[in-house]
């Protein structure tokens, strides 16, 4: 089972940017869809955005379409989010997750990562 360490997470003003960072343990992570989800507290976890094993097909929430780019680098084991135009909604804890399906549904994702904490003020 692929093991995955978030990083890149921070404080940011509304209208900033970041970019987090997944990386994957093991020889077998171009064989995973991988996807980002949040959790802001008091809520529950929602997806954010995911990726095909390849790297060829990208899905999005609505309400970071746009702002948001998902991609991965298999050479390096890594998936990455950017995040531009962030707001205040956006913050919650990050997790980057793996499937061995193409999905955007959380109940397919079996390996998750720590979370990574990302803070937007107004």
């Amino acid at each position: 089972q692929v093991q995955l360490v978030e990083s890149g997470g921070g404080s940011v003003q509304a209208g900033g940017s970041l970019r987090l960072s997944c990386a994957a343990s093991g020889p077998t992570f171009s064989r995973y869809s991988m996807g980002w989800f949040r959790q802001a507290p008091g809520k529950e976890r929602e997806f954010v955005a995911a990726i095909s094993r390849s790297g060829g097909n990208t899905y999005y929430a609505d309400s970071v379409k746009g702002r948001f780019t998902i991609s991965r680098d298999n050479a390096k084991n890594a998936v990455y989010l950017q995040m531009n135009s962030l707001k205040p909604e956006d913050t919650a804890v990050y997790y980057c997750a793996a499937s061995w399906v193409v999905t955007t549904e959380i109940h397919n994702f079996g390996s998750w990562g720590q979370g990574t904490q990302v803070t937007v003020s107004s």
